[in-house]
């Protein structure tokens, strides 16, 4: 995975995150088991919600894992 480039963008008004991987939006996460389900979905197989979590390979604009809500 750290070869691949994620980020998580900070929380819209409405709720939910943009989600991004090598500069290609994968959608809109409205919690960590969305973003693990797009991670999955691109690729990324193995990994449940903790290991996105805890991950240091993906970077988290205006907030971590727990901040899904402005």
């Amino acid at each position: 995975m750290s070869e691949r480039r994620v980020i998580v963008y900070p929380p819209s008004g409405t709720g939910g995150r943009r989600v991004c991987i090598d500069d290609q939006m994968l959608g809109t996460a409205y919690s960590l088991h969305d973003l693990t389900v797009f991670l999955q979905n691109a690729g990324l197989t193995g990994w449940d919600e903790l290991d996105v979590a805890e991950s240091e390979c993906i970077e988290w604009h205006e907030g971590g894992p727990e901040v899904w809500k402005r």
